[in-house]
Parts: structure tokens; sequence; C-alpha cells
């Protein structure tokens, strides 16, 4: 203590003798406090002041500050600086200079706090090297004591390798570089993998600098992706492909490597500044297509598993690293255009017959539909001309409908092979998509895979019944149903329809027929080969008119006044064809000269 009191200067007139025997004669009690308290320093509250550490153990430090009594300050305001020690000089706030129980009350937070945002600012505009203690984790980093001010350290700023376990840097003091101060928020950011990137940037030059395209060299798996696997190759990062991880198909690294795992890689490629290294690990093992069964042909039966589904077709791994690839149009004999999704799902163990196989090329497509037999193998027996089935409605065209006998087999039944008696405009108003539908064979085309249908034909043809019973002139009750242009469509018995055009739609007091009524109808034409009946309804009154007429006119022979010969007068213009038929009968009569 000598040094913080050589200033004080004792009592020139002070009898050390009686002192000595133990008596002080002529000296007062307030004299000797006096002589006592010029010895110490003189200790001001709310103040920082230099101390120097008595002791030093687990819970509390001891302080001295040249005052009469010594501090005690909790050892964890000193867990930033774990080398802390007897004899040291440190900084500490005079808090209360005697409390109730004649303590001195100090703080060396406090003291540091004062001078703290000092102390970070200069050490950011000096780039200094400062030591702080992780207190505890937060979002996204660390809370670290800096000259008794809480930084934020990122969890990027740690370590230049990804850190997975923050817990284990808490309650460690760490070297740091204040790297960004906020000074309107009072936030300090600090860094330690600044601190060893310079000594990791002259490692990376001198690896970048080795370098070559085929080298190969061991490195550390430092971080795992969904699309490949970061590798340290010792401060330099290079990146393996998730298809250069392994030669069959993976879906997640993480089944072929693991966290901190040492591997040997083979370097593929870099850019001119060698900031991108491609990495591969298969290409350190044989290429499995190598190792195929050298015996393997075209037509053999092969084993796999499916890996991958497509639209247009399945992949199939037939070995690690050997795929095979089954076309859609491979799966079924239909011809339909479906999607591979239907027959296969990934995952599958199947059977396939080879198709080809180039091994030069690395590739081979394989069939399942060839482990069944092809059904137009032997189609005209199991579907000769005339036999009957049931088959499916698949979809419609205007000209009919396409339907499936059983997989691979489609036949089409053209519209004018669906019915004998109804005028089919479109398929669908006859079936529907899905429905069954009976036919029968009406011809095959081997070669070209198609079958003519017919389904009138599963019945007799109904014409040749209708030729004798709607002959020309016979009258039949009918219905109109459809009123056109050029027309009406009417409804007969058995299911059959004609045609009246509009003239033939008078009805007998000049009106015209409406649809949904039901007359009388003359059929004056009948065509078998076009399946057609024109109708009349006109002709069942206006005839009947022309006959009573006919009835009723004169008999009397008109004389010709020179050459005798017959004339006709006031032929009506409306003359029936019965009437043609007597004129043209008297007009040969006069050519002979009769």
């Amino acid at each position: 203590m000598s040094e913080l009191t050589n200033n004080v200067q004792p009592l020139q007139d002070f009898n050390w003798e009686e002192f000595e025997n133990g008596t002080v004669a002529n000296v007062s009690k307030e004299e000797l406090d006096k002589a006592y308290d010029e010895t110490l320093n003189k200790v001001s509250e709310h103040q920082v002041v230099d101390g120097k550490v008595i002791s030093v153990d687990k819970k509390e430090v001891v302080v001295n500050i040249g005052y009469k009594s010594d501090g005690i300050i909790p050892a964890s305001e000193f867990r930033y600086n774990p080398d802390l020690k007897a004899g040291d000089i440190v900084e500490v706030y005079v808090e209360n200079a005697e409390d109730k129980k004649g303590q001195l009350i100090l703080s060396h937070k406090k003291a540091r706090l004062s001078k703290s945002w000092d102390r970070v600012n200069a050490a950011l505009d000096n780039e200094e090297v400062v030591q702080g203690y992780i207190k505890c984790r937060t979002k996204g980093g660390m809370i670290v004591d800096v000259f008794g001010i809480e930084a934020f350290l990122p969890g990027s700023q740690i370590d230049v390798h990804p850190i997975r376990d923050y817990d284990q840097f808490v309650g460690k003091t760490m070297e740091f570089k204040i790297v960004k101060i906020n000074q309107e928020f009072r936030n300090v950011v600090v860094s330690h993998k600044a601190l060893i990137e310079a000594e990791l940037e002259a490692q990376k030059k001198e690896i970048i600098g080795r370098l070559e395209k085929g080298q190969i060299l061991e490195g550390t798996v430092k971080n795992i992706t969904s699309y490949g696997v970061f590798v340290d190759l010792g401060g330099v990062d290079g990146l393996i492909h998730i298809t250069d991880l392994s030669w069959g198909r993976i879906d997640d690294p993480h089944k072929v490597v693991e966290l901190d795992q040492k591997i040997n890689v083979v370097i593929l490629d870099f850019d001119d500044e060698k900031r991108r290294i491609a990495l591969g690990l298969k290409q350190l093992t044989p290429h499995p297509w190598e190792a195929l069964d050298a015996n393997l042909k075209v037509g053999d039966h092969i084993k796999g598993k499916v890996v991958v589904i497509a639209d247009y077709g399945a992949f199939v791994e037939v070995q690690p690293g050997v795929e095979g690839l089954i076309h859609v149009s491979e799966m079924s004999w239909s011809q339909h255009l479906r999607s591979a999704q239907e027959f296969l799902n990934v995952g599958d163990e199947v059977e396939a017959v080879i198709l080809t196989l180039d091994r030069d090329e690395r590739k081979m497509s394989l069939g399942i539909k060839q482990l069944k037999e092809d059904p137009w193998e032997a189609i005209e027996v199991k579907y000769p001309v005339g036999s009957k089935h049931t088959a499916k409605v698949r979809n419609f065209t205007n000209f009919g409908v396409f339907v499936e006998l059983e997989e691979g087999v489609d036949g089409l039944i053209h519209i004018s092979d669906l019915s004998w008696t109804k005028k089919v405009k479109h398929p669908s108003e006859f079936t529907q998509v899905g429905a069954e539908i009976d036919v029968i064979v009406l011809d095959i085309d081997k070669e070209n895979r198609r079958l003519s249908l017919g389904h009138k034909q599963l019945e007799d043809n109904p014409w040749d019944v209708f030729e004798e019973k709607y002959t020309v002139g016979s009258v039949h009750e009918g219905k109109i149903t459809e009123l056109l242009e050029k027309g009406a469509v009417v409804a007969l018995e058995d299911g059959v329809e004609g045609f009246a055009t509009p003239k033939h739609l008078v009805k007998e007091d000049g009106t015209q027929a409406a649809a949904g009524e039901a007359l009388p109808f003359k059929v004056i034409e009948f065509n078998k080969d076009s399946k057609r009946i024109i109708l009349s309804h006109s002709r069942t009154f206006e005839d009947a008119q022309r006959e009573e007429k006919k009835a009723a006119a004169p008999k009397k022979a008109r004389v010709a006044k020179k050459d005798d010969t017959p004339k006709i007068e006031n032929v009506a213009a409306s003359t029936s064809l019965g009437d043609l038929d007597v004129l043209a009968e008297l007009k040969a009569k006069m050519e002979k000269g009769e």
C-alpha cells in the first residue's frame, strides 16, 4: 500500500515514545482519527478508480483501492476474463464507500460500462481484437458480453464452418473482432470468423493454386442440401451435385454421406477464378454398366425397380446405376393415349422384356406388354367376321363410335350401322362414353389393327317388311316430330321416319301443319336402298277431290268442226297423275288416226 500513501506526511509533533508505551498524551481522539484518515485514499462515491486484485475464487474477487476496507465483487462480473489473478489492476466503480455493515461496495461491470462505448468504437476504428464472454443463445446467433455491452454474434460469424450446436459455445470466452456498430440504437455486432479468415485465405490461395481437373483430394462434408453436398477441401469449398454422388438415382444425399465425414473426391471442373469447384464422388468407382452381365441380350426377361415415373414412361433400375426405360406405348397393347402412372408406381418391382440394348451409349429400352400375347396375332380366331360381342364405348367422332372389345382390341361402329330406322346425326344421340353396346364383327383389317363393327346388324333389316307395308299410294298415320327449313320429319309406325316437303304439309283448311300434330300421310315415294320414305298430307284430300270432280263431269263427246278431231277444253292447271294418263292415251289415238 506504500505506493498509494507516499504522499501522506506524519504529524511533526507526534510523541512516538508515548505511543509505543501505550499512551498518547495531549492528543485527542479526533486528532488520532484524522491522522488515520490522512494515511488512506480519499474515496468518492459514483466514481471509477483503479484497484488491485487481492484474491480470486469461484464466487468473488477481493479488490483493494487504498481504502480502509477492501471491496468484494461477484466473480461473474469477470467472466469475460477467465485469466484474472491476484495482483492484476482492474477498474472498479464505487457504489457505496460504506454500507450499513461498514463494507465498501464496488462494481467492475459498471466501471466497464462507463467507458465501454468509447472502447467499442475505438476497437472498431483500430480493428482491435477484443475478448468477450458468450452469455446465451438468441435468434440467429449468440449474445456476447464485450466491455460490459451485450453484443450480437451472428451464427454465420462464429466459425468458417456451419455451426449445428450453438449451445456448445455458451459460457465460453473467445476473441472477437467488432465488425459493425449502430450508433443510433447502440447495437454492436462482433465476429469470431473474421479473425480466422485471414489465415484461411492464405491456405485457400495455396490450395487453389494446386487444383487440377481429375485430381483426387480428401475433404470433410461441410453441409448437405437437397441438391448436393458441400465439401471443405481445407479452406476451399467444393460442391458434389446430387447426380455425382452415386451412379444410381438418389433422392436424399443424407443416404450417401454424413456431416463431418471425411471422403475422397475428384475435381470435375472449376471456373477461371476457381471460386466454384465441381466435385464428384461416384467417379471414383467403375461405371455400373461395365459390370452388367455380358450375356444379356434383346428378348431376355429382366427384373428391376421403378425409380422414376413420367407421363411418357417409367425408368426401371435393373441394378444400381443401370436403368431401362419402359415407354408408355410398351406397357399395354392398347393404342389409346394414356399416362404411365395408370400402369406403374415408383417403388414397384417389375419384370420386363429387353427390347433394345446399347452398351456403348448405355441405353436400354424395356417392355411389359410383351409378357402377354398380342391379341391381334389370332384376331380372326377370337373375333371372326359375323361373331357377336359386347364392347365398351371409348369415344365418339362425327362418323361413328370407337369401342373396346378388350385391352388392345378396338373397333369402329360407323354411324350408319347404329340403327336401321333412326336417322342418327351424332353418335351421342344413340349411346354414351363408358356404356356397353352389343356389336357384330363386319370386317377385320389385321395389318392396320382395325375392326369394322355393326350394331343394327344384330337385328333383321326391317326395310324388307317396310317395302311391302309402305307402298306408294298407301296412307298411314304419322306424327310431325321436327320441323326443318326444307320440310318435316314424320314418325310412322315400327319406329320408321318419313319426310314431307312444305307444300305437302298444307292442310285442307289451307293452314300449315305444325310440330307435334298427328295427321294421315300418303306415301308418294319409297326407296329401300337409301331408306327414304317421302310423304304428303295434302295428297290425302287433294286426290279424293280430283276423283269426285272427274266422276261428276258430263260424259259428252265433243264433235270436231272440220276434221272431227276431239279437242281438250279447260284442262285444270293442277292436273292429277290420273288425268295425265288419260291425256297421254288420247294423244296416242290421235297420232294413229283413230
